[in-house]
């Protein structure tokens, strides 16, 4: 059976269970956090490319 696929956390269920999530994104700014929020973020590395995209499209974060 493929975890991956068979439940996907959200935001908050993964921020509130996994450590590295939650202090990465209180490292960021507000403003990202709330870019963040708006989408369906379920996994560190998909925050992470998320924030490489938004900082390559926008130099102010």
């Amino acid at each position: 059976m493929n975890d991956d696929h068979s439940y996907r956390l959200g935001l908050s269920d993964l921020l509130d269970q996994d450590l590295s999530s939650y202090e990465y994104y209180h490292s960021l700014s507000k403003e990202m956090q709330k870019q963040i929020a708006d989408k369906d973020i379920s996994s560190l590395e998909e925050m992470q490319e998320y924030v490489a995209h938004l900082r390559s499209r926008n130099t102010h974060f």
